[in-house]
């Protein structure tokens, strides 16, 4: 999966902002992360041709442990961010055995 781009939706900024405090360069960072290359995991089929549900856990440059739900638009190479979140304590576990 090649991601270019980020897209964001204004609502789902603030839903992050407000219930998860995750920053929007904080989900830039796990995605873009080359030092530490983030896990990408397919999640549901989606309802339009090429625009399925992904979730990637990665690490901020900040050290946080975050798992970020979005839609691939395979026409655009580009991410539309749904929610982020700090990951579980399972989650890290799982993460951390890459």
């Amino acid at each position: 999966m090649k991601i270019s781009k980020i897209i964001w939706h204004d609502e789902f900024v603030d839903k992050n902002i407000r219930k998860h405090n995750v920053e929007p360069h904080e989900v830039e960072e796990v995605i873009f992360n080359t030092e530490d290359p983030p896990r990408f995991f397919f999640v549901e089929k989606g309802d339009e041709k090429g625009e399925d549900m992904y979730a990637v856990m990665g690490r901020s440059e900040a050290g946080r442990y975050l798992r970020v739900y979005f839609i691939y638009k395979v026409d655009q190479e580009a991410a539309l961010i749904i929610s982020a979140r700090e990951m579980t304590d399972t989650e890290k576990k799982r993460y951390e055995k890459k």
